[in-house]
């Protein structure tokens, strides 16, 4: 692959491949992990890669070491991801909450397998969506982004340091195994450059005093003089303790969940196709996006006015935008490799003007097609009676 990413080139490579040369594009410079299947190639490529850039790769002894020495590296000046799955998340939860209260633009890579436990290593699933957003303890919010190929794979990935930068939160990548494992043609534009990480003004610096957005102005390092204090209990805009204070604990909890819930309308990333006259419209996120768009296409040719909306940016949760594109439809499908965690979700944005029909699957098998145009058909068949 050569030394820094080959821009302005298409190749064929996996899509845990393509994470690893999307991190190093955005500018990220440390990753720290412990191998776990299906996500073990994320560390190889990133052992291999990273002193290719002068970067930095630790095999840790754990997953709370991991997170916690990525959070530690964006402290000092690095960016900095780290990837796992199944239980290897589990255990980083701790380290998520941590980076959401000290404002660490950290990027977590999960590519999800079956659970729960040890569960299926080498299967996919989407069952730890839901963990993403609510796993580690105490209120806060944090990004959470969805490919369904190895291309989505590539531009969410360059996509989530940007988000995490701008935004100082950790932000995840909703991977699974068929994405992770995929090898498919990869389009890498041209004219990429590292994110940038903005210094803020020396002079009269508060480490956490934030603007009108709530967002803080820029992140210096450590040894830059900012005399920064971070730790993990809640603090000041100083960053000294405050636990004892409930005003300010209450407006830094408040400030950290509505710095991203209030720039969700910004935050939104859907594809759609075919909605103009829709119907039907099949509610997808992850590798049942790829499917769901194939039986659209077949229920088209069937005469039936079915629609396609797929979700990149699942958390927040787009319910606005939801609510708006399925206005016309009397029913939506939501495909989904778990127990059928995210129709919920759908169901609250569309507040009941629509019927919402969950399509989950099990066992560590992706939709076929027909599966999902048999439900297409079934609920066309249902509504002209």
């Amino acid at each position: 692959m050569g030394q820094e990413v080959c821009q302005g080139t298409v190749k064929i490579i996996q899509g845990n491949e393509a994470i690893v040369e999307a991190a190093i594009a955005a500018g990220c410079r440390f990753f720290a992990g412990y191998p776990i299947t299906p996500a073990s190639e994320i560390a190889e490529a990133m052992a291999q890669r990273l002193p290719q850039v002068n970067g930095v790769f630790l095999q840790m002894e754990d997953e709370i070491a991991s997170i916690c020495a990525a959070i530690g590296a964006s402290f000092g000046g690095m960016k900095a991801c780290t990837a796992s799955s199944g239980p290897g998340i589990s255990l980083k939860q701790e380290g998520v909450g941590y980076a959401a209260v000290v404002e660490a633009p950290i990027v977590i890579i999960n590519v999800m397998r079956g659970g729960p436990a040890t569960g299926m290593p080498t299967a996919p699933g989407q069952q730890d969506i839901l963990q993403a957003k609510y796993g580690s303890h105490g209120d806060y919010e944090i990004i959470a982004l969805m490919p369904s190929s190895c291309q989505e794979a590539f531009d969410l990935t360059y996509k989530a340091f940007v988000l995490a930068e701008k935004y100082r939160v950790p932000v995840y990548i909703l991977s699974d195994e068929i994405v992770g494992h995929t090898r498919e043609k990869v389009r890498i534009p041209a004219g990429l450059k590292p994110v940038e990480r903005k210094k803020p003004p020396k002079e009269g610096y508060q480490p956490f005093k934030a603007g009108d957005d709530g967002l803080l102005d820029g992140m210096p390092a450590f040894n830059e003089g900012y005399k920064l204090l971070i730790e993990g209990q809640l603090h000041d805009e100083n960053g000294n303790r405050a636990a004892h204070l409930p005003e300010v604990c209450a407006k830094l909890t408040e400030r950290l969940c509505k710095k991203i819930t209030n720039h969700a309308d910004q935050l939104v990333d859907i594809e759609t196709s075919f909605l103009d006259d829709a119907e039907i419209v099949v509610v997808s996120f992850g590798s049942p996006a790829r499917p769901s768009l194939r039986a659209v296409k077949d229920a088209r040719e069937k005469n039936i006015r079915a629609g396609y909306i797929k979700i990149r940016t699942i958390w927040p949760f787009p319910e606005k935008k939801i609510a708006e594109l399925a206005a016309k439809a009397h029913t939506l499908i939501v495909p989904e490799l778990n127990i059928g965690r995210m129709v919920n979700e759908v169901k609250r944005a569309v507040a009941g003007q629509v019927e919402v029909v969950s399509l989950p699957k099990l066992g560590g098998l992706l939709h076929t097609p027909g599966e999902i145009l048999a439900e297409i058909e079934r609920r066309a068949t249902v509504c002209t009676r």
